[in-house]
């Protein structure tokens, strides 16, 4: 074996090659369930976060400054984005994944994503909502985006129906959230602080993923 250093290089030779790996082994988990219920959703993958987000330069052409709503937290990475099927009682199969800066909305990743997905149903929390966006994607793609219920500017709560249109959602939007956090406690791929470059980052993400898919395949037991 050599040295920690020279190791780490040789990792970071391999970097496109383990990205096409994990690409080649989310394709060979797609199933010809006809299920058309999908979610969507993303998580942070962080290299330095809170104060020393604003002062972190690793990997500038990939990352960036960003916001989780979901911790309350300021973080200098990437996001993470996934499509999943809905599975009954068990996490959703992933179909596509997708890495962009930090700063880059929810809804914009989607976009890309869903270019040539046509048919489905769609569950989203409220960052996706965009009515003309829906309506597009309607039109064109036929895909039902399904969302929580927003507050209008001065409501200070949702009406009864609302709230319970609001919370089945969320009930059918469990299992994304879920795998996100099978994936974390899995592969701990959120904590991405030791990375030192772009390849680095696409090698520690990819891996990652690629140790997922085959726990997915049944060919790794944990």
């Amino acid at each position: 074996m050599p040295n920690y250093k020279a190791f780490n290089k040789r990792i970071c030779y391999l970097a496109d090659a383990i990205k096409t790996l994990a690409s080649d082994l989310l394709s060979a988990l797609a199933n010809d369930s006809s299920c058309p219920t999908h979610l969507i959703d993303s998580m942070p993958i962080v290299l330095a976060k809170q104060s020393r987000s604003s002062r972190a330069k690793v990997a500038p052409q990939m990352c960036n400054k960003g916001y989780c709503d979901a911790k309350k937290m300021w973080f200098y990475g990437v996001r993470l984005h996934a499509l999943g099927q809905s599975q009954r009682k068990t996490l959703p199969q992933p179909k596509q994944i997708l890495l962009t800066s930090a700063n880059v909305h929810d809804r914009k990743a989607a976009e890309e994503m869903l270019a040539d997905v046509y048919g489905i149903d769609l569950f989203a929390d409220k960052a996706y909502i965009n009515k003309q966006w829906e309506a597009q994607i309607q039109d064109i793609n036929r895909v039902n985006i399904v969302t929580p219920i927003k507050l209008q500017k001065g409501q200070k709560r949702l009406s009864f129906w609302d709230s319970i249109f609001s919370t089945a959602i969320s009930r059918v939007r469990q299992p994304i959230e879920s795998f996100f956090n099978w994936l974390q406690e899995t592969t701990h791929i959120q904590n991405a602080c030791k990375v030192r470059s772009a390849d680095g980052l696409i090698a520690f993400v990819f891996s990652r993923i690629a140790v997922a898919c085959l726990i997915l395949s049944n060919i790794i037991v944990v």
